[in-house]
C-alpha cells in the first residue's frame, strides 16, 4: 500500500508472530566450530548430519510453525540442491551466512565446499539478465559488479540460523540465496519482467544437479543399496550420505 519504492528492507520480513524466518533454523555452526577448535571432528563430533540442539527442539523454543515444517520436509526428502529467494538487492549469496568470529559483522567464513558453492552462484549470477546487464547499476550501497555478482553471505552481513547453513550442516542440500531484484515489492505491472530476468538462471541452476559425482553404493555381496554410507572426499572435511 505504501508504494513498492518507498518499503524498507524490514518490511514484510516478520511472521505475525514476530519472528524473522531468515534467521529462526538452529545455529548448527558454532556447535561445529566449537569442535574444530578442540580437534573432534570427524572423530568424535561429524562434519555433517550434525544434529539439532535439544534446546531448539522445546516447546516454549521461539520456532515459528512453518520453519518445524520446512525442517520437516527437509528431513522427509533428501534434497541436495536449493536456492531461497529474496528481494531487495541483486546478488547471489552463498554459505557460510555465519561469521565465524562471533563480534564480526562480516568476516569471509568460507565452507569446505567453497568451489562447489562459487559455481552455483556463478551459474544463477551470469545467466540473471538483470546482474548481467551492461547498465546494470547498484541497488544501494554496495558494489556486487566488482565481484560478479556474488558474495560469500557472512561477508556481506552475518546471519545466525539462516536456512543455508542448516541445509548444509544438516542434510545432503547444497544452498544459496538469491536477492532477485532491487525492488522488495515489484508493481504487478513489472512482474513479467522480473520473471524474464529470472527464467533462464532458474532452469540453468536447476540442471546443476546433474554435476558432481553420482550412483548407488552397494553392497558387494548382496549388490542392494546402502543407505547412511558415509562418503568422504579428500581434503574436503564435509562429508555427505546416501
Amino acid at each position: 500500500r505504501q508504494g513498492s519504492e518507498l518499503a524498507g528492507w524490514a518490511m514484510g520480513r516478520w511472521t505475525y508472530e514476530g519472528i524473522d524466518l531468515n534467521h529462526n533454523f538452529a545455529d548448527l555452526n558454532t556447535a561445529l566450530w566449537d569442535a574444530e577448535d578442540n580437534d573432534l571432528v570427524p572423530h568424535e563430533f561429524p562434519n555433517h548430519y550434525i544434529p539439532i540442539p535439544e534446546y531448539y527442539t522445546f516447546a516454549n523454543a521461539t520456532v515459528a510453525p512453518e520453519t518445524r515444517a520446512v525442517i520437516a520436509w527437509m528431513q522427509r526428502y533428501p534434497f541436495v540442491l536449493s536456492a531461497n529467494l529474496h528481494g531487495g538487492e541483486l546478488v547471489v549469496t552463498y554459505p557460510f551466512d555465519m561469521t565465524r568470529t562471533y563480534w564480526k559483522a562480516q568476516e569471509l567464513t568460507p565452507t569446505p565446499d567453497d568451489g562447489v558453492f562459487r559455481w552455483l552462484a556463478t551459474v544463477y549470477a551470469t545467466a540473471n539478465l538483470a546482474m548481467a546487464s551492461g547498465e546494470r547499476r547498484r541497488c544501494h550501497y554496495d558494489d556486487f559488479t566488482r565481484f560478479g555478482n556474488i558474495i560469500n553471505g557472512a561477508n556481506w552481513h552475518t546471519v545466525p540460523g539462516s536456512m543455508n547453513d542448516f541445509s548444509y550442516l544438516h542434510t545432503n542440500c547444497f544452498e544459496i540465496t538469491v536477492e532477485l531484484s532491487c525492488d522488495k515489492f515489484p508493481h504487478a505491472s513489472e512482474l513479467p519482467e522480473e520473471w524474464e530476468n529470472n527464467r533462464e538462471s532458474l532452469l540453468l541452476f536447476m540442471e546443476q544437479v546433474h554435476r558432481g559425482i553420482k550412483g548407488v553404493v552397494r553392497d558387494s555381496d548382496t549388490e542392494q543399496g546402502i543407505p547412511n554410507a558415509i562418503i568422504s572426499v579428500d581434503g574436503i572435511n564435509h562429508d555427505v550420505r546416501t
